[in-house]
């Protein structure tokens, strides 16, 4: 579907004409004028909470434990208007902190849960994170309760977690500090795609070469979060999908190891969405009615909810408990190991991969009815765990292992949804964990020995250097340029506090000791 087709729907109701103006910008008339809007966004004179809100002072008056409950209590509230599968919320939860965090790339650190961009267009409408604002609709009593002492970017993060929690699953920790924002980004690129799905080689597209994806992106298609589930360009091919899945998840830091074991463990509970036909769904929330009061993907052909709900395309779950935290018989690694799959379509029509021959017992029941048993389901990426020759071997591993993958895989999901968040110093609230991990690329803030460096024109060395034309820097030490980078980090001037120093390097005192290159002004 076109961006300007899923747009078309969004009509004002009294004049009976587009929401927007779509006359010519200035920037359309004059495309090489500087546009300094960037620097206008989310600054204090705008914030609907005041210029004088902190809410890294806020957050440290939230009620913790009672949080906890309440979003453990929600797990198993189902609502009518959107009954949770097998009467727990938790597969749903997850897949909205997952959606959150899972945007971030290490190319130029855009992206991620730390600011609850998923609110807002385009995230919100994205193919790849349909019905997710039910997730949030869930959510929003428990907001509302909080105030302003919690952000939808903190909450979204925790109902993931607490969702695992509740499933039986001993997560690594959490920490608060992500503030929110309060409209789209407008410095974020997230491809040059004219259609959402739009496969290589159309108009725009990422990849270049034989497969060579456009840096600074992670996803393969615009509006995916990842990996297309049923193959390069919808057509399915573990072992080209497995490349895919390793450039992509390389992108966001993560190694074989945390690839596979985020892959799984996302996949170990919940299920896809695909039986019944994609075309009875209405618009994403940015292109849908004034009705719908901002909830978008809606049928109102079909029962469209239940065990009758469309969202992927692909219909069934992973496992065979999948409301449980469950790494034995009829785990994720089990059935995709013990049994071979063939290649199926669903109700919907999406490419799937399901068990030939499967015992009764291996296979779930459905979500609304326990007395009916239906086949589990594999997508290409979790092929791809089978065929890719380095997949399998961490797969079976974690096969014989499951208490080494549960292990590997809390970690990860703690990498996954709090990468973007800057140094361990940016954390806060009970469970943030004691251990320093090398991805928060923990530094001393004072080293006193700078024998490997000196200050513009103290030793000979400096000199010299200066003399060159070179800039000579002190050491891994205080003034040094990676402290300095830490020390811009804790200043919270951009969403993604591990990279500000790319768009800025920090002015003080101490980088204007370094030594510089000569003044060249006036000179031939």
């Amino acid at each position: 579907m076109s961006i300007e087709k899923m747009n078309s729907s969004g009509q004002c109701p009294v004049m009976h004409g587009g929401v927007t103006s779509a006359n010519m910008t200035n920037l359309d008339w004059w495309p090489k004028a500087l546009n300094l809007d960037i620097l206008h966004q989310h600054d204090t004179k705008t914030n609907p909470l005041g210029a004088g809100f902190n809410y890294r002072e806020e957050v440290k008056k939230l009620d913790v434990e009672a949080l906890k409950n309440d979003l453990k209590a929600l797990m198993t509230n189902s609502q009518d208007w959107w009954p949770a599968d097998w009467g727990h919320y938790g597969g749903l939860m997850i897949r909205m902190a997952w959606h959150s965090a899972g945007t971030y790339r290490i190319a130029d650190g855009r992206g991620g849960g730390g600011t609850g961009n998923q609110r807002f267009a385009p995230i919100n409408s994205w193919p790849d994170n349909a019905n997710l604002d039910k997730a949030r609709r869930l959510l929003w009593p428990i907001k509302k309760k909080y105030g302003n002492k919690l952000s939808w970017a903190d909450l979204i993060i925790l109902a993931g977690n607490m969702a695992y929690e509740s499933m039986g699953l001993k997560t690594f920790g959490f920490a608060f500090g992500r503030e929110d924002i309060w409209h789209p980004e407008k410095d974020t690129y997230w491809g040059s795609e004219k259609e959402w799905l739009a496969p290589s080689g159309s108009e725009g597209s990422r990849y270049s070469g034989e497969r060579d994806l456009e840096n600074p992106l992670a996803a393969v298609m615009m509006g995916l979060i990842y990996v297309n589930p049923e193959g390069v360009d919808g057509k399915p091919d573990p072992l080209k999908t497995a490349h895919d899945v390793r450039i992509t998840f390389a992108r966001m830091a993560m190694n074989d190891e945390e690839t596979v074991a985020l892959t799984a463990g996302g996949h170990t509970v919940g299920k896809c969405h695909g039986n019944g036909s994609a075309a009875n769904l209405g618009p994403a929330p940015e292109g849908a009615e004034l009705e719908e009061q901002g909830l978008g993907w809606q049928n109102h052909t079909t029962r469209g909810i239940g065990r009758d709900t469309v969202t992927s395309g692909i219909e069934g779950s992973w496992t065979t408990h999948p409301m449980k935290w469950n790494t034995g018989r009829g785990g994720y690694f089990d059935l995709l190991l013990r049994y071979d799959w063939w290649l199926q379509k669903s109700p919907a029509g999406a490419h799937q991969w399901e068990p030939i021959g499967i015992k009764e017992e291996d296979m779930p029941v459905d979500v609304e009815d326990p007395t009916i048993r239906r086949k589990p389901i594999m997508t290409d990426a979790d092929m791809a765990m089978r065929f890719d020759p380095e997949y399998r071997k961490i797969a079976e591993r974690f096969r014989d292992d499951p208490a080494y993958f549960e292990q590997v895989f809390a970690r990860a999901w703690f990498k996954l949804t709090h990468r973007d968040m800057g140094p361990k110093s940016r954390y806060i609230g009970p469970d943030v964990p004691a251990e320093d991990l090398v991805w928060q690329d923990p530094r001393p803030l004072h080293q006193p020995d700078r024998r490997a460096g000196c200050s513009r024109g103290s030793c000979d060395r400096g000199r010299q250097r200066h003399l060159e034309g070179h800039r000579c820097e002190p050491p891994d030490g205080a003034g040094s340029r990676p402290a300095l980078r830490v020390q811009a980090q804790e200043r919270g001037q951009h969403p993604d506090a591990r990279l500000r120093l790319r768009r800025g390097r920090l002015r003080s005192r101490q980088v204007q000791r370094w030594c510089q290159p000569p003044d060249r002004t006036g000179a031939d």
